[in-house]
């Protein structure tokens, strides 16, 4: 990124950016210890197929965004993945019992209904800032299709979050097979004896797709000319560039091979 439309976007964010969470709370002592323990002999014993984990860096901010079908999702993608990604999940969580139990040890981030979707996105932030990974369901919820497809329209929180932090990795995990392993509302236990796929695609900068060709294409006089727009023209701009990158973010995903 030139320096001009470094600054430029600077400039962007500080007016239209998510907020940066001043702290966030993370409880994760065995963390590291328990997937060093049980994903090397869960990946031998799962039925898995995984391609394309060298698209993952082991260091920097990265956003892991991946289709969303089961309970089991985030620890599939957490296995594959071979970082130790942050998801934001809802306060109802981590009222007591073993899943309380999990969410503080794996360091998710509690979010309260309350303090509603800006403020896990603010926690998502400050962790990217601190070059954490971070994972992410670009549909918002678990797909509710009885039927293929399943991939919903994805809500443009990712994009606001690549926007905020725009050296983060963008990174589609399509995930496959993970319904049939437990499926919503009809079963109570995972049935691990069904094949997984998880296949990692390419990832990809907010500030690369702002200027890649099949991206945004903005030249560097057009970066900055944003920084200079009035509010609502440059959230009327944001909101259309952050449909782009959403979009073009679920694409990849079904591209994969998402169901």
């Amino acid at each position: 990124m030139s320096e001009a439309r470094e600054q430029a976007w600077a400039t962007v964010v500080a007016r239209s950016g998510i907020r940066s969470a001043d702290e966030v709370e993370l409880r994760y002592p065995t963390y590291r210890r328990l997937r060093v323990l049980l994903t090397p002999g869960m990946r031998l014993f799962l039925r898995l197929r995984m391609q394309g984990l060298h698209h993952v860096p082991r260091r920097g901010p990265v956003i892991l965004a991946a289709n969303h079908l089961s309970h089991v999702d985030p620890i599939m993608v957490i296995m594959a993945t071979r970082r130790k990604p942050h998801y934001l999940a809802k306060d109802g969580h981590f009222v007591s019992g073993p899943r309380k139990w999990l969410m503080n040890v794996t360091g998710q981030i509690e979010t309260h209904r309350e303090s509603g979707a800006r403020s896990a996105l603010s926690s998502a932030v400050a962790l990217l800032e601190a070059d954490k990974a971070v994972g992410i369901f670009p549909e918002g919820t678990r797909s509710k299709r009885t039927e293929s497809p399943y991939l919903l329209e994805g809500k443009t929180g990712v994009a606001r979050l690549a926007a905020t932090v725009p050296h983060a990795t963008v990174i589609p995990v399509a995930l496959k097979g993970t319904r049939g392993m437990m499926q919503p509302s009809a079963h109570k236990f995972p049935r691990l004896w069904r094949r997984v796929e998880i296949t990692i695609g390419r990832g990809i900068t907010w500030e690369e797709w702002l200027v890649h060709p099949d991206g945004a294409a903005l030249s560097d006089d057009a970066v900055v000319a944003m920084a200079s727009m009035e509010d609502d023209d440059l959230d009327q701009k944001m909101a259309v560039l952050q449909r782009q990158f959403t979009d073009q973010l679920m694409a990849s995903l079904k591209h994969l091979g998402a169901p």
